[in-house]
């Protein structure tokens, strides 16, 4: 299992995001979760930077503008998703990515005190 590092500014884009109320609480992750296409899409509009900005893990092994180089999505390219953030502490759990399961239990928590 590769080493992922947290991706700072994606948290911290998280935490506004939250803060500005733009959070999806009722959609489940399966139904919100980006396709392919519209990854390519953002890419597209925002550039790797801007699709970077919705992942909290980068995998520093990979090269720099690829998508295996992003990990742990936390919404749809438009607002944070509640089911994406409790997905996402599972699977960090479950990976032993310590960090960034803090990330999304820090990202949780502040959604719920918003609801």
């Amino acid at each position: 299992m590769p080493d992922y590092d947290l991706n700072d500014d994606a948290l911290a884009r998280a935490k506004k995001l939250i803060d500005d109320g733009d959070f999806d609480d009722r959609t489940e992750w399966s139904d919100a979760a980006p396709s392919a296409d519209e990854g390519n899409a953002e890419i597209d509009a925002h550039g790797w930077e801007g699709y970077a900005a919705w992942h909290l893990a980068v995998d520093p092994e990979a090269g720099e503008q690829t998508k295996k180089r992003y990990h742990f999505p936390y919404g749809d390219f438009s607002k944070v998703n509640r089911a994406a953030l409790i997905h996402g502490k599972q699977r960090a759990s479950q990976n032993g990515h310590d960090q960034i399961e803090r990330a999304f239990d820090d990202l949780l928590r502040r959604l719920d005190a918003k609801r």
